[in-house]
């Protein structure tokens, strides 16, 4: 392969292959070179170094992996509904990596250890996508009134063990998927504007007579 024809997407792709054949630990931009057929150089021009690559790589796989939860997040459904739908893509979307590609999967999750910048720059996303849904029910009278920066972190923190990486070995458990479900039924009777009471009608203080 020429330099002339030589793109940023080629290079990643032949850097995920390397990094699937050979893993993160061993993996260099000679190998991606070599695979390509030019110099360690030419990579570089496009990008410059080692840790830029695989975030490079890192940024591509995420894309690729949970884009459908931008389009949920800024549906038409209400609010209790995408949050459901949302949270299930995101632990659905990890779970289906781990499980098609479980080497891959472990090629990644090690490359995203040591990518906090980029892996920080993910979660601020999703968390931003949680607010935006959160704002809508708020706004909607689906939910009550909270704030959505505080209650999306919330929602997130407590649903790390269906997403995280670092839980992977829990997702093949007989109760997975009714833990989810509880959880999620959960967080949503929490956020539920609270139903005024049945009969009950206000009480209108007697006026005392002057004394």
């Amino acid at each position: 392969m020429i330099d002339a024809v030589l793109t940023p997407a080629r290079i990643l792709a032949a850097a995920e292959d390397v990094l699937r054949r050979y893993g993160p630990g061993k993996a260099t931009v000679v190998d991606v070179a070599q695979a390509l057929g030019v110099s360690h150089g030419s990579v570089y021009r496009h990008f410059p170094s080692k840790a830029a690559l695989r975030d490079a790589v890192l940024r591509g796989w995420l894309d690729r992996g949970f884009g459908s939860l931008e389009g949920i997040a800024g549906g038409k459904a209400a609010a209790p509904t995408r949050l459901r739908q949302w949270l299930a893509a995101l632990r659905d979307g990890k779970r289906k990596k781990a499980h098609s590609d479980p080497e891959l999967f472990a090629t990644y999750a090690a490359l995203a250890a040591d990518a906090r910048e980029v892996i920080g720059e993910h979660v601020e996303h999703l968390q931003q996508q949680l607010q935006r849904i959160v704002a809508d029910g708020v706004h909607s009278g689906h939910f009550r009134k909270v704030d959505p920066v505080a209650t999306a972190l919330a929602i997130f923190d407590a649903t790390l063990r269906f997403h995280h990486p670092a839980m992977a070995y829990k997702w093949n458990e007989a109760d997975d998927e009714q833990a989810f479900d509880s959880l999620i039924t959960l967080l949503l009777h929490g956020l539920a504007q609270p139903a005024p009471a049945a009969g009950k009608k206000s009480v209108v203080p007697k006026r005392q007579p002057p004394r």
